[in-house]
């Protein structure tokens, strides 16, 4: 089965007490279990990670090279600031959906722009943690249709 790597950047971890009128009172771990149920109802096995770190971020995105089928990141704030995740997901050579729990749009304007929409097939945002299912539909379209090609 085809393994998908769904990454998480910071203050991720903190769902549930983080500010749950903007994302909601969803837990990571509930997030995570609902994307291994929706993984495995596709035929996708998942690596679920999320780190406050940004270097970690870049070298499991650069380690992802040859392990994985496709990303799907929600690089919460460093969307907004890393050239660097931006160049490893060029670098990667993989399919990316953006992802975000909040609709980015409807917030402040800093968080209009993304370093990480560039290189990414699609962006999901603004349905919570559906959002991740909804990635991985996705994700495991692009991968049969990239099978028939």
């Amino acid at each position: 089965m085809p393994a998908v790597l769904i990454l998480n950047g910071p203050n991720l971890n903190m769902l549930g007490v983080r500010e749950p009128s903007v994302y909601g009172g969803e837990t990571l771990d509930a997030i995570k279990s609902r994307c291994e149920a929706r993984a495995k109802s596709l035929g996708l096995t998942v690596d679920f990670r999320q780190t406050n770190i940004e270097g970690e971020l870049v070298s499991w995105i650069q380690a992802a090279r040859g392990q994985f089928a496709g990303i799907i990141l929600n690089a919460g704030a460093y969307t907004h600031t890393s050239v660097a995740i931006h160049d490893a997901l060029r670098l990667g050579d993989l399919p990316v959906i953006e992802v975000h729990l909040s609709n980015i749009y409807k917030r402040e304007s800093f968080r209009h722009h993304s370093y990480v929409s560039p290189v990414a097939q699609g962006v999901i945002c603004g349905f919570g943690g559906h959002g991740y299912e909804l990635a991985l539909d996705a994700l495991a379209n692009i991968l049969s249709t990239s099978k028939k090609a």
